[in-house]
């Protein structure tokens, strides 16, 4: 099932003046076709799988895909119309097949002409999407394509292929389409900062003399699965990036009195990625490492004020800096103090919580809001959370406090 809201990829379509939208990143396709891309995007060019979003809402969606991934494709989005090109790899269907001979039989089956090719035919793929565009009418129309992904030798290849269509830049367009969240998204990443924070509950709990960051790290996966096994679902992937004491890049550190622990986790659901931190020591931490955090704290209630749809990406930040100011960090510069979240390559997304941005926050965006702090020598400190946008204001996905937490005092 796609992610896509139509009715807003439409006006969205209509602002920007397309009549369809062509995505080729894997993490778009799988986005706007409601399926993966498959093994063959491995090459990192484009075509390898291909979606057709029409700009009008009543035209069914289509896409370019391979062989391989075309099963799973068409068991995950039946309703799809999917054209298919031949990859490296050999299919076949071998029902009730008991020799080589039958083996050769179904090779012939297939019908298919000449070898396959070394990884995929870009020619082949864009013939596809010619085909497309054409029994949909589209091909003379404008045009968006996801440019921040393609090659330029591959959209050169697209130009050349399909010359009649007008090719603009539709990435921003796919961008700000992909901010807004639709209920099965917002569900994901919720059941993601669950899981994510659940494992940071185990981590606390194996914070010791002597933990070394091998072990914590260890502690919170187990207990980032713990949870989605009691939730009943699964994880797709999870990631994180641990440091104890004051030399940041020694991931031989093991942890010692008042050394700061900061640990910035997520998990991936269905592909869905949250984003949240939390920093604690076992024992006091140093004085400059408390006044730090303080100003930390300040600056993400500073933030968490301004976070509410009609403001700007850019207030947000303008807030959160100020509020550093004001507590004498006159130096401290951040480029950006958060970022959408979802199933993109990454773990952060667009928009930013940037300087000057003007990106108005909206509701069912969902957004992870931080306050970094990275000090070789002392350590590094983090506070972040991970909030959907209401129609009213922002509802924080996460429970655990926000203070610098001395787990030996617990």
């Amino acid at each position: 099932m796609s992610d896509i809201d139509r009715s807003q990829a439409e006006r969205l379509m209509a602002q920007a003046g397309f009549d369809a939208l062509v995505i080729f990143q894997p993490e778009a396709f799988r986005y706007a076709i409601g399926a993966p891309a498959g093994v063959a995007t491995m090459w990192g060019r484009a075509g390898a799988a291909i979606g057709l979003v029409p700009a009008d809402a009543s035209m069914g969606l289509a896409a370019v895909a391979s062989d391989h991934a075309a099963g799973s494709i068409r068991k995950a989005a039946p309703d799809i119309d999917l054209r298919i090109h031949r990859v490296w790899i050999d299919m076949l269907d071998l029902t009730g097949a008991g020799s080589v001979e039958q083996i050769n039989e179904a090779y012939r089956r297939l019908g298919a002409a000449g070898p396959r090719p070394e990884t995929f035919d870009r020619s082949a793929s864009f013939a596809l999407l010619g085909d497309l565009l054409k029994e949909r009418g589209l091909e003379r129309a404008r045009v968006g394509a996801d440019l921040e992904f393609m090659p330029a030798a591959d959209f050169e290849a697209l130009k050349l292929a399909l010359p009649t269509v007008i090719w603009a830049d539709g990435s921003e367009m796919l961008r700000r389409l992909r901010a807004v969240k639709t209920p099965r998204e917002i569900d994901r990443l919720r059941r993601a900062a669950k899981a994510a924070e659940s494992g940071l509950v185990w981590m606390a709990a194996a914070v010791r003399p002597g933990a070394s960051v091998a072990e914590l790290s260890a502690a919170w996966k187990a207990g980032a699965q713990a949870a989605a096994g009691e939730g009943g679902f699964g994880l797709s992937g999870y990631w994180d990036f641990i440091s104890v004491g004051p030399d940041l890049s020694d991931m031989s550190a093991v942890v010692t009195p008042g050394a700061l622990i900061k640990a910035d986790v997520g998990t991936l659901v269905d592909g869905y990625s949250c984003d949240g931190a939390r920093t604690f020591t076992h024992g006091l931490a140093s004085p400059l490492g408390r006044e730090i955090f303080k100003a930390l704290e300040n600056a993400f209630a500073a933030g968490l004020e301004k976070l509410r749809p009609g403001n700007t990406f850019g207030a947000v930040h303008a807030a959160m800096l100020a509020s550093m100011r004001k507590d004498g960090f006159a130096e401290y510069d951040r480029g950006h103090f958060g970022h959408s979240v979802g199933g993109g390559v990454g773990i952060e997304e667009w928009p930013f919580f940037s300087a000057g941005n003007p990106e108005t926050i909206l509701p069912n965006m969902v957004v992870a809001l931080e306050t970094p702090f990275y000090g070789q020598g002392i350590g590094a400190l983090m506070i972040e959370d991970q909030f959907l946008i209401t129609d009213t204001g922002a509802e924080c996905m996460n429970v655990l406090p926000r203070t610098l937490r001395d787990l030996s005092a617990e």
